[in-house]
């Protein structure tokens, strides 16, 4: 499992490297309580959990979380 994180978003890889386009299905929408934020859940084909996409991720995760993970451009 690999987490980056942005100015706008974490992404969580629960498996491999997933590349931008590569999730087959997709779950939009999934809004944090208060509406601070917003959770995609990226699928492959086989319709297994693959990654897990946070907006807004610095006023939703915890800063451990944030700090630990690996910043991306």
């Amino acid at each position: 499992m690999q987490i980056t994180y942005d100015a706008d978003a974490s992404y969580i890889m629960l498996t491999g490297t997933v590349g931008k386009g590569s999730a087959a299905h997709q779950m939009h929408s999934i809004a944090t309580p208060g509406n601070v934020g917003e959770v995609i859940l990226d699928f492959d084909n086989a319709l297994r959990l693959i990654g897990i996409e946070i907006l807004n991720a610095g006023d939703v995760l915890p800063l451990e979380v944030l700090e630990a993970a690996q910043r991306s451009v």
